[in-house]
């Protein structure tokens, strides 16, 4: 009883937050805020609730792209940003960093690793976690990117050269990857993904989906995992932020205004919903802790007892109402 107290009282902590960032919505957004509110019961869909159901900033002129640095920034030190890796589903396995996401999917023909963090940390990371989790790096046999930022595609060139694993993205963040003025290694264009492409490796298969919004090519899968033999099903969101929000010349263009981004990520959004629905989706993934609840479920997998609830099992009533708060909040965008 105490630990279910505990939670009812973590929920409405969260809740409470979420909604005190959460300013009163003007105009045509309030029925699209009032929507995702009423969907956001959830732990997970509270803390995006909190992130995405808020006014935009004021609208700056537009930004000139800014010349790369001659050398890219010295990484941070490994103090900040390690994290040890762990066994989540009998065929998953978190192999992240402490802000950062990346999935190893375990299959009986090898490994798929979904987003490979940053050029600086996916040899400790990726590698070396795979490990120390008993598991043979070199057998890493296709590297799936969800979107081209470089906290999730940084480390893609690493597995290609060191391990000759093959790199799945799309082809608007192939080209977004090949246009990036960073400094930093990047993979060579290799497979390019389409929307639901199966990517089958030994005894399982992913489904990808393209869910244009996040960027114009971020990719959305499907992965089915087991738990003591259980079958679930994961549905795993690509992108998240509305990073177009910065005005940043890479996403503001007279051919791409925001409402043109917002209408993306809603639209992909309500598409993954009802796939996920569809798909009897009962766990919700994300490439970043924070936003499907990470930070909290991998210290209870250390203490889940045989018998126990899975934390990432939330069901699929959970996973639909996480979509659905980031289907409304994109559609209050540009309402504000």
């Amino acid at each position: 009883m105490r630990a279910s107290g505990f939670a009812v009282v973590v929920l409405v902590s969260l809740w409470a937050g979420a909604l005190a960032h959460a300013q009163a919505p003007a105009g045509g957004a309030a029925p699209h805020v009032a929507a995702a509110k009423a969907a956001g019961q959830h732990a997970n869909a509270a803390r995006l609730f909190g992130t995405l159901c808020v006014p935009p900033p004021p609208i700056r002129a537009p930004q000139a792209a800014q010349p790369a640095p001659a050398q890219p920034p010295a990484p941070p030190a490994r103090a900040q940003w390690y994290a040890e890796p762990v066994k989540v589903f009998d065929n998953l396995y978190w192999i992240g960093q402490t802000e950062y996401t990346s999935w190893a999917v375990v299959t009986s023909e090898g490994i798929i690793v979904i987003d490979p963090l940053f050029e600086y940390s996916v040899e400790e990371e990726v590698a070396n976690g795979l490990t120390k989790l008993g598991l043979d790096p070199k057998q890493i046999k296709y590297v799936l990117v969800s979107h081209a930022h470089r906290d999730h595609v940084g480390g893609a060139r690493f597995l290609q050269e060191r391990f000759g694993a093959r790199v799945v993205m799309s082809a608007a963040d192939w080209n977004l990857l090949e246009t990036d003025p960073g400094r930093w290694p990047k993979a060579k264009r290799d497979m390019v993904a389409t929307d639901g492409q199966k990517l089958t490796l030994g005894d399982t298969t992913l489904t990808l989906y393209l869910t244009p919004g996040h960027t114009l090519g971020t990719i959305s899968t499907i992965i089915p995992v087991k738990d003591g033999g259980r079958a679930h099903v994961a549905a795993l969101w690509g992108g998240t932020g509305f990073n177009w929000r910065s005005g940043s010349p890479r996403y503001i263009t007279p051919e791409r205004p925001a409402r043109f981004w917002y209408e993306h990520y809603s639209h992909s959004a309500r598409k993954f919903r009802e796939i996920a629905a569809r798909d009897g989706a009962d766990i919700l993934l994300s490439n970043h802790p924070g936003t499907d609840g990470s930070t909290s479920k991998l210290p209870a997998m250390a203490k889940r007892q045989a018998g126990q609830p899975h934390p990432y099992v939330i069901g699929n009533q959970s996973v639909s109402q996480f979509l659905t708060v980031a289907e409304e909040c994109a559609k209050a965008g540009p309402l504000w």
